[in-house]
């Protein structure tokens, strides 16, 4: 997150401590935890807390904004505070989404891709899939183990492809989000849902994808091998597909 400065600017002079407390220790310790709970939670849990004590001011305006960035979209944020109105009071979610309507006036667009974000069109790799994908690195292009989160609109999917190598290699995927296909050549196609986990050996002929209607995100680690290298073959036809 951005470093938070309001604490000193605010109540520098007046209250430094409280000002330190609450822009190095909560915001420059607690919120910086994102290996103990992830920022989209983080900010889920803050604005349910505000709206279910009154909190309606510009500390929930604050943390709605921030909860946009941290990748509740704006669907999500419906459902959220719908839900958060049976628990913290009709008036408090009422105040709520007209707080959250400004901020998310001019985002008509739904975002998926799990916790981790959507990412762009893939268009480096559109010639080997059928239909539209979207990718995220979530690790440097040349990290030891790359990390890409893959998200596969509704029915759509790869190329039949191999990754190659001489020793190591392969690929395991971690799914996050929606519902998907995995097979490996001359096997039956196996369902996939968010908590599965794919191992996919070095020199094995397979594909993924979205099920026909639903979006399809997963995690694709890059197994470290020696030789690696990844031959695209012939698309998924329709009829081996439809077939699912």
């Amino acid at each position: 997150m951005k470093k938070q400065t309001a604490g000193h600017d605010i109540l520098g002079d007046f209250a430094p401590q409280f000002a330190a407390l609450n822009d190095d220790v909560l915001f420059g310790e607690v919120w910086s935890r994102e290996n103990k709970l992830p920022l989209k939670l983080r900010s889920l849990v803050t604005i349910s807390a505000l709206i279910g004590k009154g909190m309606t001011d510009d500390s929930l305006r604050y943390h709605l904004q921030t909860a946009k960035n941290n990748g509740i979209t704006r669907s999500e944020m419906a459902e959220i505070l719908t839900h958060i109105a049976f628990y913290a009071g009709w008036p408090n979610a009422w105040a709520a989404f007209r707080l959250a309507k400004d901020i998310y006036t001019d985002d008509n667009t739904e975002e998926h891709g799990g916790i981790f974000g959507q990412g762009k069109l893939n268009t480096a790799y559109a010639q080997y899939f059928i239909g539209k994908s979207y990718l995220k690195a979530l690790t440097p292009a040349d990290a030891p183990l790359p990390v890409h989160n893959v998200t596969f609109e509704p029915a759509y999917r790869n190329n039949w492809h191999i990754h190659r190598a001489a020793s190591g290699g392969g690929q395991l995927l971690i799914c996050i989000d929606g519902k998907g296909w995995y097979q490996e050549y001359g096997r039956t196609a196996q369902n996939l849902k968010a908590g599965d986990i794919v191992e996919i050996p070095a020199n094995v002929k397979h594909w993924h994808g979205a099920e026909k209607d639903s979006w399809f995100s997963h995690l694709a680690l890059e197994i470290p091998g020696t030789d690696t290298s990844t031959e695209w073959c012939e698309p998924v036809t329709d009829d081996v597909y439809a077939a699912l």
